[in-house]
């Protein structure tokens, strides 16, 4: 098990491979997964709920209380809830979002799938989402998850990791790697 477990360490493992076995337990790894997904999306979507997550000058408490209530409004699945509720008693929400990831790729790992991130310049369709998954099923031999995010600064492109592989296609990227070439040539 703990070969499985080689891309999930720290403080965010230990919680992931947590909530991972309770689920498991639960036969809720779908449940689950989806309040995630949805966790995910209000961070991605809330400035504030981010700062609420990382401040340390809240309290405890006043950390605990609004993730409660933020969870609640969403109808977000009891187990996530307490899972919530233990990792902000214990300080730890900073690492929410990496234990979310570590969650995703240990399910990954029991349906035998590969999990891959995909940080891209505008939000992908759901067309450009099968199309990718599909070519990274035929690259890696193996079904792909893939896990999405925006990073405007991109410009263009994508960013593509699968396991310790990453490839970049990003429009950034080739113009930093231009500009670095030009230097040369004056």
């Amino acid at each position: 098990m703990a070969a499985d477990q080689s891309t999930i360490s720290g403080i965010a493992g230990r919680y992931a491979t947590a909530l991972f076995d309770l689920a498991n337990e639960q036969n809720a790894l779908d449940a689950v997964q989806a309040d995630l997904a949805t966790i995910t999306g209000m961070l991605d979507d809330s400035a504030e709920l981010v700062a609420v997550v990382r401040s340390p000058v809240l309290s405890r408490e006043e950390q605990s209380g609004a993730m409660a209530a933020v969870l609640d409004a969403a109808g977000v699945g009891q187990t996530v809830k307490n899972f919530v509720g233990v990792v902000g008693a214990n300080r730890r929400l900073f690492a929410l979002r990496g234990m979310i990831r570590g969650f995703n790729e240990r399910l990954a790992q029991h349906r035998g799938e590969i999990a891959a991130t995909v940080t891209s310049a505008a939000a992908l369709s759901d067309a450009q989402q099968e199309n990718l998954a599909a070519s990274l099923k035929q690259a890696m031999g193996r079904d792909v998850t893939i896990e999405t995010s925006v990073d405007e600064s991109l410009i263009g492109g994508m960013v593509v990791r699968v396991g310790s592989r990453m490839v970049d296609f990003s429009l950034a990227t080739k113009l930093a790697s231009l500009r670095l070439s030009m230097k040369g040539v004056g």
